[in-house]
């Protein structure tokens, strides 16, 4: 598993297996966000089988998935939400990280700086500079 912070409070991953609960557990995480459909992994891998791991360990888990392309304004209320409503730090997965990285920093427009969200996920090698322009339109929205 290649946890991946992007603040002290987020952090985002590759796809994980029911036995990573644990792992996140032990570090300190309370919540899990899947953004990860269902369609795009296997038997064992889906957020039903991470799902009972992750509250089996004693965390909370979200169901969020975004589908590549097809972020919604739903998705981002949801995330932001989950993150919210966290007793602690939260941990979010996807394919790569990315969704997960995206999702987050449009959840977070107006609270944090654009900047400092597209450097975030930057120094992970997560390129959100492209999305720019909806980050400041979300925090405009927000503000």
């Amino acid at each position: 598993m290649d946890i991946r912070r992007l603040t002290p409070g987020y952090a985002v991953s590759p796809q994980i297996r029911p036995e990573d609960a644990a792992t996140l557990k032990a570090q300190g995480f309370a919540t899990v966000i899947c953004n990860r459909p269902d369609a795009e992994v296997g038997p064992g891998q889906r957020a039903a089988d991470i799902r009972r791991a992750v509250e089996a360990a004693g965390m909370t888990f979200v169901e969020n998935p975004v589908v590549g392309g097809a972020l919604t304004e739903a998705n981002v209320a949801v995330q932001g939400s989950a993150i919210a409503a966290s007793t602690g730090p939260v941990f979010a997965y996807c394919a790569s990280g990315n969704r997960s990285s995206i999702v987050w920093a449009l959840s977070q427009a107006g609270t944090v700086a654009t900047d400092e969200l597209i450097a975030a996920a930057g120094r992970h090698g997560y390129r959100l500079e492209p999305f720019r322009g909806q980050i400041e339109a979300a925090a405009r929205a927000r503000g």
